[in-house]
C-alpha cells in the first residue's frame, strides 16, 4: 500500500501538471499540506526529474516565489487507438500532448495478429524518428469493444472475430518493454473529450456516446470514467429497442439498438430508400459507387433530400430513446454525441435531445447540455489513449512503484502484467 507520502506527492504533481506556471505558494493552498510538506514533495519531484523551475510568479511584498511546471520532455507514452476500420497511433510527451501520429487503414476483421503488428511496426517508427534510446514510459490502448479494465483482458463482441482472450496488453507491454493499459475506446474518446474540449473538462459529469458501426457509451463521475464492476458501464449498443423485435443484430439477437440506428442500419436502410426511389440523391449515389456509406446520407441530407433527413432524424430519436434511461439514472450535466454519429451534425443532434428531454425528469432535462464532440474524430481515441496512460502511470498506486527508480521504462510489469504472460 502506496505511504502517505506518496498521497502527497500525487497531490502536488497533479496541482503541477494542470496549473499551468503554479507558483510554491499557490501549490501549497491548492493540495492542503503544510509549506513544509510541500517543499519537501515538490523537492523529491525535482530529483526525480519531473519537476523543474520556470520563472517567477509575481511577488506579493517579498521575494518572488518561483514558478513549477511537468518537465514533459523527461519520457514519452505511446497511444494506440484500434478502431473499426482504422489503426492511430501517437506519440505524446508526459503532459499528453503529441507530438507525431501514424494512421493505416486496418479493419479489426482481420484479426489481431495483423492489427498489432501493424501497431507495432507504426510505433516503433514513431520512436525511431524522435531519436528516442530509452524507451517510452507507459502506453495506452483503446479497443473498439468491452474490456475488463483491472484485468486488461478484451471481451471482444461480434464485430471482433479472434479477438476474445487474445492477450493484447501482455503482447504490447512485451514489445515497447514498458506498463501498458487498455480500454473500451469510447471511454478513451471521453479521455480525449475532456482534454481538448474546455466546456466536456468543466464538466464533472458526462455522459459521451460513441456512434458509428457500434455504438457504446462512457460514463463520467466527478471527473472520472466510472467503468462498472466488469468494465461493461455504458455498453448500450444492445439493449433492446421497443418495437424492433425482428430486426436481427449481429450478436445473434433481435432488436437491439446497434441493429436499429448503427452504421450498419443506416446504410442499409440508405440503401432501401434509394432502390424504392424515395431519395434520388441516395439512388445517384448508390449508382455511381455501387454503395452507400453513413457520410453519404448526411451528405444528402445536407443538400436538402427530406428521405435522408427523415432518416437520420429517425436515427437520433431511437438512439435518444434509450439514452434517456443513462441519463436518468446518471444526471449528468453533459451529454456529448461523437464518433461517427457527430459527422451528422444537427441532423441527428436536434432529435437526441429531444428524445432525451421527452423522458426525463424535467429539471434534468432542462439544464442538461446536450452538443456534439469538439474534438477531431481523427486523433480523439489516439489522444484519450495518451490520457489513459499518462494518468494512470502519475496514480498514487504507480508512481509508488517507480518513482525512485526514476523511470518505468523497461518495467512492462508495473501495470499488472504477469511474468507468465510476459514470457509467453
Amino acid at each position: 500500500m502506496p505511504s502517505e507520502r506518496f498521497t502527497g506527492l500525487v497531490a502536488v504533481l497533479d496541482a503541477i501538471r494542470t496549473g499551468q506556471g503554479i507558483t510554491q505558494p499557490e501549490l501549497t493552498e491548492r493540495v492542503g499540506l503544510g509549506r513544509s510538506v510541500v517543499a519537501q514533495r515538490v523537492a523529491e519531484l525535482e530529483q526525480a526529474g519531473l519537476v523543474a523551475s520556470d520563472g517567477l510568479g509575481p511577488s506579493t511584498g517579498g521575494r518572488a516565489p518561483r514558478r513549477l511546471r511537468l518537465r514533459a520532455e523527461a519520457g514519452h507514452v505511446l497511444g494506440v487507438d484500434i478502431a473499426s476500420n482504422e489503426l492511430v497511433v501517437g506519440l505524446a510527451d508526459l503532459a499528453g500532448d503529441i507530438l507525431a501520429v501514424r494512421h493505416e487503414h486496418a479493419p479489426v476483421t482481420s484479426g489481431p495478429e495483423h492489427t498489432l503488428a501493424a501497431a507495432e511496426r507504426m510505433g516503433d517508427a514513431l520512436v525511431r524518428e524522435a531519436g528516442l534510446t530509452g524507451g517510452v514510459w507507459a502506453v495506452g490502448v483503446g479497443t473498439p469493444g468491452p474490456v475488463a479494465f483491472e484485468r486488461g483482458d478484451l471481451l471482444a463482441g461480434p464485430h471482433m472475430p479472434g479477438w476474445a482472450g487474445h492477450p493484447l496488453r501482455a503482447r504490447l507491454a512485451r514489445h515497447w518493454s514498458a506498463p501498458t493499459w487498455v480500454d473500451d475506446r469510447v471511454n478513451l474518446l471521453a479521455l480525449g473529450e475532456m482534454w481538448q474540449n474546455p466546456v466536456a473538462a468543466r464538466a464533472a459529469q458526462l455522459l459521451y456516446v460513441g456512434g458509428g458501426s457500434t455504438i457504446a457509451a462512457a460514463v463520467v463521475v466527478d471527473g472520472r470514467v466510472y467503468r462498472g464492476a466488469n468494465g461493461l458501464a455504458g455498453a448500450i449498443g444492445h439493449i433492446p429497442v421497443a418495437e424492433s423485435s425482428d430486426v436481427m443484430c449481429a450478436c445473434g439477437q433481435t432488436g437491439c439498438l446497434e441493429a436499429v440506428a448503427g452504421g450498419t442500419a443506416l446504410t442499409r436502410n440508405a440503401r432501401l430508400l434509394a432502390e424504392c426511389g424515395q431519395s434520388e440523391a441516395l439512388l445517384t449515389v448508390l449508382r455511381e459507387s455501387g454503395r452507400i456509406r453513413p457520410v453519404d446520407v448526411t451528405l444528402a441530407a445536407d443538400a436538402g433530400d427530406p428521405a435522408a433527413r427523415a432518416l437520420l432524424r429517425r436515427t437520433g430519436l431511437l438512439l435518444g430513446d434509450s439514452l434517456a434511461t443513462l441519463v436518468s439514472v446518471f444526471d449528468p450535466e453533459l451529454l456529448v454525441i461523437g464518433g461517427g454519429m457527430a459527422r451528422a451534425g444537427e441532423h441527428v443532434l436536434t432529435s437526441i435531445g429531444e428524445a432525451v428531454r421527452a423522458r426525463v425528469p424535467s429539471l434534468t432535462g432542462q439544464r442538461l447540455r446536450v452538443e456534439l464532440s469538439a474534438v477531431d474524430e481523427e486523433v480523439a481515441g489516439v489522444t484519450g489513449a495518451v490520457q489513459l496512460a499518462v494518468g494512470e502511470l502519475f496514480s498514487r498506486d504507480q508512481l509508488s512503484s517507480w518513482l525512485d527508480d526514476r523511470s518505468p521504462a523497461g518495467r512492462p510489469e508495473l501495470a499488472g502484467v504477469g511474468d507468465e504472460d510476459l514470457s509467453a
